[in-house]
């Protein structure tokens, strides 16, 4: 009863803003505001009202919420606790792995130190040789330095 009665309260008002507004010749923006002012008749009359006052005066439908964002919270927090958990587990393998000896435990050090040119350069290819045989070995000793 309450909600009718502010949503008609609202419609007259509003139809009363549009009728000075297209005194003054601004029939578009009459147009529109009596549009929006028909809104909340519109919904009254739908029943959509009734519903959301009745879902929002609800202590139980508040209740469901908390519930719905307490089970939200424990999904959120038991896949950061996963995710955790799995780089725990990998970095514990890793250690283990470097300390029961690497295969290539100097692969993480830099090739040609600290930054420093050794002034080696790389050999040049004999004319005959093909290019697709050196980039396979390339590959290759990238795949040796790293253990693979």
């Amino acid at each position: 009863m309450l909600t009718s009665t502010v949503c008609a309260a609202l419609t007259v008002a509003g139809l009363g803003i549009a009728a000075l507004t297209a005194f003054r010749r601004r029939f578009l923006a009459a147009t529109r505001i009596a549009a929006f002012a028909l809104i909340p008749v519109g919904l009254d009359l739908t029943g959509i009202l009734d519903w959301i006052t009745g879902l929002v005066l609800k202590p139980a439908v508040w209740a469901g919420f908390g519930l719905l964002a307490l089970s939200a919270l424990l999904f959120l927090v038991s896949r950061f606790a996963e995710r955790r958990s799995v780089r725990r587990r990998e970095r514990r393998a890793a250690a283990a792995g470097q300390q029961a000896g690497a295969v290539a435990p100097g692969a993480s050090a830099p090739s040609l130190g600290a930054g420093r040119d050794t002034g080696r350069r790389p050999a040049a290819k004999p004319a005959g040789q093909a290019g697709g045989e050196d980039d396979f070995s390339d590959i290759e000793a990238i795949l040796k330095k790293h253990g693979i």
